[in-house]
């Protein structure tokens, strides 16, 4: 069991990158043009009113002083409370965490389903007709933009052929999955390019390796030779790499919850953007990094389950 002490200490070497991000937060959010008392108030709003508004958020206080506040909040488990929803930021994103976690969810799903027989079908032909087209197919969908790819969905999916709904999140559970399928088919068409690429590598590494040599010297038929010794070995570097790219996924369900008109997170940091709320800014963002370092945590996990051999 010396293989998972880095359990122990792991979370540690985690908090200097949330204290990072936290502060790197808090400053590019204070550098967005306009002030949140005026947005909220209008073009009419008077200085009296605006400096009320300023005092009862803690906004006329210094930026060091703020920050301070917004620290002491997180130790307490709060996250402050959002300007223009009037309610704790905690207690708002909690009601936005479902659509975006099923969203990241079935996309990774939808990828793995994806990538792993176009990954398999181009490693065991490699060179030939099918591993050219998996090779261009893949590059393809890294080249496209999610927010265009989830326009042309919509289009051909729910507009011309009517299959699925355009847009929102349903109000039933047998609703939410038929509004998620276009969204999450969406991330995963660009995530399933980058995963089969590198999985197609690792399965072609496989087929070569002394392993795979000698199960075919012990006269076991290839099908049996790369699904039992060849596939287990090639998943190490594919969870690594979800690990890395979590936080694109993370960025890309932001672009896909604002085209599908999805009620999660990322559609509330757009519009707190845009309404500078400062304290939602911040709390998403930080859910976000937690979830981001939990995953990678997670993938160190796996990997060292997965794989005996790798210490960290």
């Amino acid at each position: 069991m010396h293989r998972y002490k880095f359990v122990l200490y792991r979370p540690l070497q985690l908090l200097p990158v949330l204290f990072g991000i936290s502060v790197i937060t808090f400053v590019l959010v204070r550098l967005i043009p306009g002030d949140p008392a005026r947005v909220i108030l209008g073009t009419k709003a008077t200085p009296a009113a605006i400096a009320r508004i300023r005092e009862q958020y803690g906004l006329d206080e210094p930026l060091w002083l703020q920050y301070f506040y917004f620290i002491e909040n997180l130790g307490r488990g709060e996250m402050g409370k959002s300007i223009l929803y009037k309610i704790d930021v905690l207690k708002l994103i909690a009601t936005r965490i479902e659509p975006t976690l099923m969203l990241v969810l079935t996309s990774v799903f939808l990828s793995i389903l994806i990538a792993v027989p176009m990954s398999a079908l181009a490693a065991r032909h490699q060179g030939r007709l099918a591993d050219h087209a998996v090779r261009v197919v893949s590059t393809m969908g890294i080249g496209f933009p999610p927010f265009w790819l989830g326009l042309m969905l919509i289009i051909f999916f729910a507009v011309q052929l009517d299959l699925f709904p355009v847009s929102g999140y349903g109000n039933s559970l047998a609703e939410k999955p038929w509004h998620l399928v276009l969204p999450s088919l969406t991330i995963a068409l660009s995530l399933s390019a980058v995963i089969t690429r590198s999985l197609r590598a690792a399965m072609i590494q496989g087929l070569r390796s002394d392993v795979a040599t000698a199960a075919r010297a012990r006269g076991m038929p290839e099908s049996i030779v790369f699904w039992r010794h060849v596939f287990p070995n090639s998943l190490v570097p594919t969870i690594n790499l979800l690990a890395v790219n979590i936080g694109w996924l993370i960025g890309g369900s932001v672009v896909v919850e604002t085209v599908f008109a999805l009620p999660g997170m990322g559609q509330l940091l757009v519009r707190a953007i845009f309404s500078r709320d400062y304290m939602v800014v911040q709390g998403v963002a930080m859910v976000f990094a937690c979830a981001t370092v939990l995953v990678n945590f997670l993938a160190d996990i796996i990997t060292v389950t997965v794989d005996p051999r790798v210490k960290l």
